[in-house]
């Protein structure tokens, strides 16, 4: 297949200067995979249904019927492709050449094949909509399978983080008088019945006393809708307490504001009564279970800011203590809590309060979002380090947060980027896009890559248009994709290991595993623009030798001439990656020549060369 590699002068050296030095550096001490710490990881994030295909006759899920009974249409960017978990084991090379060492993928729990409106009708391919919590979905494979590639990414000393969600299932209540709009605890409170306003659930003082005695005396799910449960569906569920209705809020849809935002159903899926201590201990079960079974090293939680904190201060410590049990030391929590904005203040207050270890940052995706992509000044991207401070543990526990540049929520990094600059290059639109992975690979956090991401996919938007296939795709609207850094479309499979963005990611895992500044050293700021697009600069710091690194960023389109900050006992400079200096100027000052969106990787020495 012939691809075409678009190289800007930014990432010229990609696989020489920097894959050269990091070969110098000596091998790390062999360690079992499970000493390593949360903020050592680089994590590949993957829809098990949109990567490989390594088993067709699971296409359909054992199945029978048409595509609103199995589900699957690869021609629909809403159904199942057929991706699956041993097409994902199959792949394994694939991901840790880039230098991956943890895997987490989307829910592979058994799913409602399809639900949705007539004529608006979706599958449950992204693993969101779970019936049963026990079991792989079929259409991804068995237990077995699943067990398989937990052992097999294992062996190559990569972990392996599942997606689990405790907010909902999948949608099978609906109400009697068919309204879903959301009713407030004001308006319908739990001692008296919706339809007719007659006395309910005597002696019970509500949510906010959150024993077993006062839950025992909530008998009657109808104070504000009247729950019903379709024939064919009532014992759909697994564990099977999940199918009374006593176990969900059933307070119509949530309007994602007030209280509707923690006891609202999520898009019309059943909402669980986490305050509720049955679903609480189900809750531990269910996912204890995962861990004993299965030996995982970590769960990335949805909608985690959707759940009333004392479920967490309950669920979080009984998950750590099971892993611990199981010989699994460092294993990694972390909630999903939805952010637009670069000020990392409202995630923090989930690591205070609801206990949280991590969270996905948001902020930080906010931040270069705005900053390599919006054409911001760096001072955006300085100011929420600063808030790093803000969380539980304060800025070593930052070192351990999930970064990220783009999702299947939100979109493609590259498309965000696409999006606030109209009419922008292939070429320019590719150099933001290394630019932000450079970024991403080299400042605190540990580094999340989107599948797809590493070939160059530019999605349509947000949700269903940004989870395009890796293997050949039937879906048109995927396929008319203007890829950046290749030729390829999607209609072809994009496991190209010679891809830019693949060989950056490559070359700065390989860095960042042999320099443990990069994961886990103290990070400061330097020097910055606070106006405009231009230079930021960070230091990080060796934790055992105290050696300083010197990260900086070029966020402008042209050519940047400036100085920036260091420490003064720094006397020679060694490129790891980029464009650096021969020399330090002066202590304390070392000058820089940055290409547009360039930058510079460099050890910094207290000798002179």
């Amino acid at each position: 297949m012939l691809r075409r590699i678009l190289l800007p002068a930014a990432a010229a050296c990609i696989g020489i200067a920097g894959a050269a030095w990091a070969m110098k550096e000596p091998p790390a001490a062999e360690e079992s995979f499970r000493d390593r710490a949360p903020e050592d990881e680089v994590v590949y994030f993957v829809l098990p249904d949109r990567f490989e295909n390594g088993d067709p006759s699971n296409d359909t899920g054992g199945i029978a019927g048409d595509r609103l009974t199995h589900g699957f249409d690869p021609s629909h960017k809403g159904f199942y492709h057929g991706g699956d978990l041993k097409g994902l084991t199959e792949k394994l090379d694939y991901i840790q050449g880039m230098g991956v060492t943890a895997i987490w993928f989307a829910p592979i729990f058994e799913n409602k094949p399809v639900q949705g409106p007539e004529g608006n009708e979706s599958a449950g391919y992204h693993g969101y909509w779970v019936t049963d919590f026990t079991s792989i979905d079929p259409h991804f494979g068995t237990n077995a399978e699943f067990k398989a590639f937990v052992e097999a990414a294992h062996a190559r000393g990569m972990k392996v983080y599942m997606d689990i969600i405790t907010n909902h299932t999948a949608d099978v209540i609906q109400y009697a008088d068919g309204d879903y709009s959301y009713r407030r605890l004001a308006d319908y409170p739990y001692s008296r019945r919706a339809s007719t306003g007659e006395p309910i659930n005597q002696g019970f003082m509500g949510d906010d006393v959150l024993t077993v005695e006062n839950f025992a005396r909530l008998t009657s799910p109808d104070y504000a809708y009247t729950p019903v449960v379709p024939e064919a569906e009532r014992q759909v569920k697994i564990p099977a307490w999940l199918n009374d209705p006593i176990y969900y809020h059933n307070r119509g849809s949530t309007t994602f504001s007030g209280e509707s935002s923690r006891y609202g159903d999520f898009a019309g899926l059943d909402d669980l009564y986490t305050e509720h201590p049955r679903v609480v201990d189900g809750m531990i079960e269910i996912y204890a279970s995962w861990i004993t079974r299965f030996g995982i090293d970590g769960f990335r939680i949805d909608t985690a800011k959707h759940v009333n904190p004392e479920f967490w201060q309950k669920f979080v410590p009984a998950m750590l203590e099971t892993a611990e049990a199981e010989g699994i030391p460092n294993f990694h929590i972390f909630g999903e809590v939805y952010s637009d904005s670069p000020n990392s203040g409202f995630l923090a207050q989930f690591t205070n309060r609801d206990g949280f270890p991590a969270v996905l940052d948001f902020a930080f995706q906010a931040a270069v979002r705005d900053v390599v992509g919006g054409n911001q000044p760096p001072a955006v991207l300085v100011d929420m380090f600063a808030g790093d401070v803000n969380y539980e543990g304060g800025e070593d526990a930052a070192l351990a947060m999930p970064t990220f540049l783009g999702n299947h929520d939100m979109g493609r990094f590259s498309t965000l980027v696409k999006s606030a600059n109209p009419g922008i290059s292939q070429e320019e639109l590719l150099a933001r896009t290394l630019l932000g992975h450079a970024m991403l690979m080299s400042l605190r956090g540990s580094p999340v890559i989107y599948s797809g991401s590493e070939q160059g996919f530019v999605g349509d938007g947000n949700d269903q248009a940004a989870r395009e296939d890796m293997f050949p795709s039937a879906t048109a609207s995927y396929n008319d994709n203007d890829l950046i850094g290749t030729d390829a479309t999607t209609a072809e499979a994009n496991f190209d290991t010679a891809h830019p963005i693949y060989m950056l990611v490559r070359d700065l895992a390989a860095i960042r595993a042999r320099h443990p500044a990069l994961r886990s050293g103290r990070q400061v700021v330097r020097s910055y623009n606070d106006t405009g697009p231009g230079l930021v600069s960070f230091s990080r710091f060796d934790p055992e030798t105290g050696a300083e690194y010197l990260l900086a960023f070029n966020t402008s389109g042209e050519k940047l001439g400036a100085s920036t900050a260091i420490g003064y006992t720094a006397r020679s400079i060694e490129t790891l990656h980029g464009t650096c200096p021969d020399a330090v100027d002066a202590p304390g000052s070392l000058k820089l020549q940055l290409a547009p969106f360039g930058w510079c990787l460099a050890r910094l020495s207290e000798t002179d060369k």
